[in-house]
Parts: structure tokens; sequence; C-alpha cells
């Protein structure tokens, strides 16, 4: 049996409510989101439950995380939708605030995290991340959550909020949830959609590039240069593709990894495809990680 959330559209209705949740002594985790649903966000719906007593979802499409106006004026709002899937895990409530309940007239205050926004998706998106970390922030102080749940497929922004969450001292606990995935390995995104049938086939040299990397890096290989020929070798077979990035980072400062790798590494992707396969139309921009690990160093630490 399913139960309709409660719906609020008002911050201090929410910040209310979450002072009585608190003073009743029961955990709140918050799962944002800009709506669209599918089942990779239901997963951190389930996710936060095992973190909470109530599980909140907030549904905002940001405008100031698009570069590009179009984009924020083409996405997909689906509420009815979303909210039927919300009641069937058993979300508590749903936060839905206009934009002016976020922004309000003549705001001018702004949430930067200066250098992990700087490289990957911050470097072909400026602004980017600042419009996230401000939203968040602001979503953070309206439901007053004990934890919040992001995705692992978004690992820079996971990062990011990890990082903002400890500087300004929030005191919630930021839980990362593993990448769902396709049957056939595609990453789940609301962007899928948008893909025809010969971009949508091409988008699995993403999974497969991962996936050439990671048994490379488990059978030994180091060298920085031979795994990014395997990943481009991989990711040319899209002919439709265009890659944005695919770079091999510190998975804890973002930084640059050097010619020989060593330990984890996280190994990101992001590349363009055109919706409908044949060179027309808009472009839809995939992006997809994982961190490559040295099996050797944690069994050392499991055998410690």
């Amino acid at each position: 049996m399913t139960t309709t959330p409660i719906v609020i559209r008002k911050t201090a209705e929410l910040q209310a409510r979450a002072e009585a949740v608190r003073c009743a002594g029961r955990r709140i985790a918050l799962v944002p989101t800009m709506g669209a649903l599918h089942e990779a966000h239901l997963s951190l719906v389930d996710e936060a439950r095992r973190h909470a007593d109530e599980v909140w979802v907030s549904i905002f499409v940001n405008p100031t995380q698009f570069n590009d106006p179009a984009d924020f004026d083409k996405y997909p709002q689906t509420f009815d939708a979303d909210l039927a899937l919300c009641a069937g895990r058993g979300v508590d409530v749903i936060f839905a605030p206009t934009v002016d309940q976020l922004y309000p007239d003549g705001a001018q205050t702004w949430v930067d995290v200066s250098e992990l926004a700087l490289p990957l998706c911050g470097a072909s998106r400026p602004g980017h991340f600042k419009g996230v970390t401000t939203v968040v922030t602001k979503l953070f102080l309206a439901a007053r959550p004990h934890v919040a749940v992001f995705g692992q497929k978004d690992f820079q922004q996971l990062a990011v909020i990890r990082r903002m969450t400890r500087d300004l001292g929030f005191g919630i606990e930021i839980v990362g949830a593993p990448t769902l995935r396709e049957a056939d390995g595609l990453a789940m995104s609301s962007r899928n959609v948008h893909l025809g049938p010969v971009a949508r086939e091409e988008a699995l040299a993403l999974s497969r590039a991962l996936a050439a990397a990671d048994t490379a890096y488990a059978a030994g290989e180091r060298s920085q240069a031979v795994l990014l020929d395997r990943v481009h070798a991989e990711l040319c077979e899209a002919r439709q593709g265009k890659i944005d990035y695919a770079e091999l980072r510190d998975p804890e400062t973002l930084e640059q990894a050097g010619p020989v790798l060593e330990g984890d590494v996280l190994l990101a992707l992001a590349v363009f495809f055109r919706p409908d396969g044949d060179g027309q139309g808009s472009e839809v921009r995939l992006i997809d990680n994982i961190v490559l690990r040295d099996r050797s160093t944690h069994r050392n630490e499991e055998q410690a």
C-alpha cells in the first residue's frame, strides 16, 4: 500500500516541519533532485531510508546551474509522475518550491567551492557548481536534514558538496549511493530519453571504456598514457559521440593524476551525443565514472 507524500512548497513551512520532526527525536534524510525521476533516483530514496526515520525528496529545477537558458527551458517537468513514484517508495515529504522561495527578489548571495569545482565538468560548464552549491545550501537550510544522499554518477558534484558541507560546518552526513545502470551497462540518467536509437547504442561506449580501464588497472597497468589510449579507443567507436573529457584524477582532491598511477584513481568521462544519431538536433551530454582500485593496497589493508 502506498501513501501519498506531503507536498510542501514554502520554505518556512518545511523548516517548521523539520523543527517538529527533530524535536520528536526522529532523523531526516534529504534526497535533492530536479525531478523527472527514474529508478536511479528511487535507489537514492532506498538508501536514504536506511539512514533515517523520514525520507524527504526535493523537486526543484534549479535555474542557476544551467549554462544555457535553453537547457533549463527544455528540462522535463513531470511532477504528477514523480509524485506517484515517490508514493510507491514511501517518501514522507516532497519539497517542491517555486523559484521565488529559494531565490527571493534581488537575491545576491552565492556559495562557491573554489578548487574542486574547477576541473572536469567545472571546466566545460563555468558557474555550474556555484549554482549547485548555492541551491543545495538553501535546501539544507530549509529541510535541516541529518543525512543527505547523492548519486556517485555525479562524482564531482558529490565531492564538491562534501567539501562545502565540511567547510561550512553543516553537521550533515553526506552519503554517496552507487551508480545505477541499465541492463546493458548505460548509467541511468534523465538525459537518456533524448537519445535516438543509434546514439543510445553508441552511448554504451562509456561503460565499455570504464570496464576496459578497470580490467587493465586490475591487471597491473599503471601508465596513464596507456590507460587513456584504451579509453579513447573505446570512446572513438561512438561515431556520433564527441569527447568532452576523459581524465584520470585523484578521487579525493580531483587533482590530475601523474604519468605513473598509484593507489585508487578516478576515471571520469563526459561525451556529447546527437539525440537522433544522424548528426542533427541538440547534443546530449552524458557523464560516467569509475574509481580504479589498487587491489594490492586494499588486500594489504584487509590483512593488517
